[in-house]
């Protein structure tokens, strides 16, 4: 999976029976260090209505960056600089006169990426992916408070997983696991280029379904 890979993903729902907000994001648990070292960001979020049909649709392309994050409120709002990474590769940021710069990528430690941070303070980092004509990544992993002289070491697989839940918006730092189930879970990986998903809702019990078309 080193290639740049890309899914494009459209999720459909037709007469759901109750107004729904699905939510994505790369929450894995089998991610050690999950809510201790790094916190999984909210990538996509869409509300289907009760009645007629609904779409939603969602592109991930298999480029890693690593970001300088800027996080307000909870929420990842916006990115300073950034730079493309592959697994086994390390990068430093540095600054100089305000302006922060992350060094281009050399040999690391095999199977992570790795960012340094000697800027002299503490700084938010996120891992994420850039899609094509995008200048900045699509944060999915984020880093708080990475000490000067430290850094953070990650290895990202792209488990991707629904909720359904209106609790949280899109670029929100999850500090804890989502409490509704996880009705769906894939690793894009696996995914033909282009799917498509529909939701169901089983008016009986209140419980979702996501299955491929």
């Amino acid at each position: 999976m080193a290639h740049a890979f890309v899914r494009n993903m459209t999720f459909q729902t037709k007469d759901l029976g109750k107004e729904s907000t699905l939510l994505l994001t790369f929450d894995s648990g089998k991610m050690e260090g999950l809510y201790e070292k790094f916190y999984p960001v909210v990538w996509k979020i869409s509300t289907f209505g009760k009645t007629g049909p609904y779409r939603m649709q969602a592109t991930y392309t298999h480029q890693l960056a690593f970001s300088k994050a800027q996080v307000v409120n909870g929420n990842i709002v916006d990115a300073a600089t950034c730079v493309q990474i592959k697994p086994s590769e390390k990068t430093t940021l540095t600054e100089d006169n305000n302006v922060f710069q992350f060094s281009n990528p050399q040999k690391g430690v095999d199977d992570y990426l790795q960012a340094w941070n000697k800027t002299g303070l503490t700084q938010d980092m996120a891992i994420g992916f850039l899609n094509r004509g995008e200048l900045m990544p699509v944060p999915a992993l984020c880093f708080r408070g990475v000490g000067d002289g430290s850094n953070v070491t990650a290895e990202f697989t792209p488990i991707l997983r629904a909720y359904i839940t209106s609790d949280y918006q899109e670029t929100a730092v999850l500090q804890g696991a989502i409490e509704t189930p996880v009705i769906w879970e894939q690793n894009l990986g696996a995914l033909s280029e282009n799917t498509t998903w529909n939701l169901k809702r089983d008016p009986s019990t209140g419980h979702y379904k996501i299955t491929q078309v």
